[in-house]
């Protein structure tokens, strides 16, 4: 051993990622415990050296060159009797801690959390991860509960030591966010700076309690594994609903176009008249909406007739009463009121009963409605049955 040990932090370890390491004699490493009192301690900015004997950590020392002397190690002295002078060793390990910002610590959950989505109703699994910054605030306190009998502990053990409490914290945290606040996992990423401010106000005290101060908490993501058969199903529905918002109709409509094209498609057209009328009065679409599938149903039929509609121009089909694009009445008799036989327009008599289909009063020679019984200007009862001579 040299007259005069120096003892320092290993200049070939990564101070950003080593928090705690015990200082280990370079020349001879089974002696590393064995300081002399004279011995020169050297202690770099951002770190602090704890003399630490039968797992007791006393003496702190900060940045600087530092004596290991009984004027500045006055708990060591007080645990051994050392000399007031000489080279004599006396047995104490020390540790040396970084105390710089690590901002970029990382985390994530290693399974998806299984939550129901309170807006859809689905059973999502639900992932997150992010990163925090720590710093070593009581070095004492960080070496006594957490290091221990170890040699080193850098970052990523210090994030194993924690992740137990850190998972379930960020758990409880989404799932108050996805189910207590009514949030979908779809627009929970709107809310990520608040869930991040809380997050790191819950870790805090857990940390502080080891000796270690969390300087920010960040949640960068929470999501969705695209891969699952619930994601990709939920995708898809939202990704039809907003088609639908952009084109301009509803699921409703949608299905029942599906249902008159698939209908269209079969043999024998005539059935899409039901077909279509079926759906647009069994959704609720409206009379608009059950008025259009007529449309096409009847359409699809191709009736023969020539007959349009006065009022909006549509094809009505021969012995309609009414058109079916607007509703209005069809002008005529289309039906005989006296045997129920179908007549044709501008008849005026039917061709089965005889019956007039606008009778005249042989009394006053004032013209009835179709079917009258009696004339409306003197009473006069009328037969309804034409004569071949007074025709």
């Amino acid at each position: 051993m040299a007259m005069i040990q120096v003892v320092s932090f290993d200049s070939g370890l990564d101070p950003h990622e080593i928090l705690a390491w015990r200082y280990r004699d370079p020349d001879s490493p089974g002696k590393s415990d064995e300081l002399g009192t004279w011995a020169q301690l050297v202690v770099d900015e951002s770190q602090e050296a704890v003399l630490y004997r039968n797992g007791q950590a006393l003496d702190l020392f900060g940045p600087g060159r530092h004596t290991l002397s009984t004027a500045n190690m006055p708990l060591l002295s007080k645990v051994v009797n050392l000399p007031y002078g000489g080279e004599s060793p006396f047995k104490a390990w020390v540790w040396f801690v970084n105390r710089v910002h690590s901002l970029d610590v990382k985390w994530g959950t290693a399974s998806p959390i299984q939550l129901q989505d309170p807006k859809y109703g689905v059973l999502l699994p639900v992932r997150s991860y992010g990163q925090f910054g720590i710093r070593i605030a009581d070095s004492r306190k960080f070496l006594v509960k957490l290091v221990g009998a170890a040699s080193q502990l850098d970052r990523e053990m210090l994030v194993k030591h924690f992740r137990g409490l850190l998972l379930t914290r960020i758990h409880d945290l989404i799932s108050t966010y996805l189910i207590h606040k009514k949030i979908s996992v779809v627009e929970v990423n709107a809310w990520l700076d608040e869930i991040s401010g809380e997050m790191g106000d819950r870790v805090a005290p857990l940390f502080r309690e080891y000796g270690v101060e969390v300087l920010n908490f960040f949640v960068n993501s929470i999501n969705v594994p695209e891969e699952d058969p619930a994601v990709a199903e939920l995708k898809k529905t939202l990704t039809e609903r907003a088609k639908m918002e952009v084109l301009g109709y509803s699921y409703q409509q949608m299905r029942s176009f599906d249902a008159l094209e698939k209908a269209a498609s079969n043999e024998g057209g005539g059935n899409l008249i039901n077909a279509g009328l079926g759906l647009g009065v069994g959704v609720g679409m409206g009379g608009a909406f059950g008025r259009m599938a007529e449309q096409m149903g009847q359409n699809l039929a191709a009736p023969s007739s020539s007959r349009t509609c006065g009022k909006c121009g549509a094809p009505v089909s021969e012995g309609a009463r009414f058109c079916s694009g607007c509703g209005a009445p069809m002008p005529g008799r289309t039906v005989c009121p006296g045997c129920g036989a179908s007549l044709s327009g501008g008849m005026k008599f039917c061709p089965e009963c005889g019956m007039a289909l606008s009778p005249r009063c042989p009394s006053c020679g004032k013209t009835a409605s179709p079917g009258a019984k009696f004339c409306p200007e003197c009473g006069t009862e009328l037969t309804g049955k034409s004569n071949p001579e007074e025709r």
